[in-house]
């Protein structure tokens, strides 16, 4: 008898592609046949270069990066960029802008301000971070050294859903950006960004990897003090092996950069995400019973919030979607809530599944 499937709903470390975790399983102990596991192979060896070079090959084709980037996938997570950024890309003078949309950026702009002269441009705070401010009443600095933005914002659910169209005379403002939980979720405009990062735990493999996109003229820019494992331009000079990278993670995203080629690249992940997240807003905007608190101009493909009209039930909703398989739905703390993450190793049948759970619940309890 096969067990029924369990959902994992977690925002992070979350459910990867269940082909990509079978090869792992399949491979861990002798990979391809040379007598040792990858977590055992020196990241020096022809065999593990070949594969770190083909996730190169395989991510630049699938996001269409421009030649004069650099890929880079460095230790850690994508929290230590927030240092990493204001430390490469102002040396010791000018000021950071910051679009503060939610936690993580919150987060961000608060270690900016640490380390260099930072500005809030714009915050939906007031909206406890509900929405996006519209870019009218952006208030940017007069020649910021970049703007920052967290691309997906994963606690209310509130994702940009496209790159910030900037006024004019801001054209050539670098644009950094977090993309840790929407990377490989849709196709990006690369060229019109200095810095992407990304970390891995959301969409590409375990947590401790974090990949980073940056453009070759913005290497060199930083402070003379910088420790030399946040110096971007040491780190892209030895192609991220100035030390031991992690060589698991680094080969398990790049089986998953292959999974997703195979499934039709960035722009299929990105009906995917439409259709799940699209399914599970429309369930609850037809039903008094749940409802989404985000703007409907950017609520997030990969994160569904929505609040029970009697919280009090928010217990019972838990633990018997547990015990139907569809687990880690609990919310933030900090909003409480219900939260759907839906990345793109969750098939769609996890979202019906979903739906048809809530639908009997509310039924129930309604």
């Amino acid at each position: 008898m096969t067990a029924n499937p369990v959902y994992n709903f977690s925002p992070g470390p979350a459910q990867l592609p269940g082909a990509v975790m079978a090869r792992v399983q399949e491979e861990f102990l002798d990979w391809h046949g040379h007598g040792v596991s990858i977590v055992e192979m020196s990241h020096r060896s022809r065999a593990f270069t070949g594969i770190a070079e083909q996730s190169v090959r395989d991510l630049s084709a699938l996001l269409d990066i421009p030649d004069n980037y650099k890929i880079l996938f460095l230790q850690g997570g994508a929290t230590h960029m927030m240092s990493m950024a204001p430390l490469n890309l102002c040396n010791g003078s000018g000021t950071a802008d910051y679009l503060v949309t939610g936690n993580w950026s919150k987060k961000a702009a608060g270690e900016a301000a640490r380390l260099t002269g930072m500005n809030v441009a714009a915050t939906s705070a007031a909206t406890n971070f509900t929405a996006i401010p519209d870019p009218a009443e952006w208030r940017l600095s007069e020649q910021p050294s970049y703007l920052y933005f967290c691309d997906n914002e994963t606690i209310a659910g509130v994702e940009f859903q496209s790159a910030p169209e900037l006024p004019d005379g801001y054209e050539d403002t670098v644009l950094v950006s977090d993309m840790t939980s929407n990377f490989l979720s849709r196709p990006v405009p690369v060229a019109r960004y200095g810095l992407i990062f990304a970390g891995a735990q959301k969409n590409i493999a375990p947590a401790g990897l974090t990949i980073v996109l940056v453009r070759e003229d913005l290497l060199g820019r930083a402070r003379p003090d910088v420790p030399f494992l946040y110096d971007l331009k040491l780190l892209a000079e030895h192609g991220s092996m100035f030390n031991t990278p992690p060589v698991f993670n680094w080969y398990m995203a790049g089986l998953t950069f292959a999974w997703v080629r195979e499934q039709g690249g960035v722009e299929q992940m990105h009906r995917n995400a439409l259709l799940r997240s699209g399914k599970l807003y429309e369930f609850i905007d037809n039903n008094d019973f749940y409802s989404n608190p985000v703007a409907a101009t950017c609520r997030s493909r990969m994160n569904v919030s929505f609040i029970l009209a009697d919280s009090s039930l928010d217990g019972r909703f838990l633990a018997e979607a547990a015990h139907n398989g569809l687990i880690e739905l609990k919310g933030h703390r900090s909003v409480g809530g219900m939260r759907a993450s839906m990345y793109n190793g969750m098939p769609e049948t996890g979202a019906h599944t979903l739906v048809d759970f809530m639908a009997d619940f509310a039924a129930r309890y309604g």
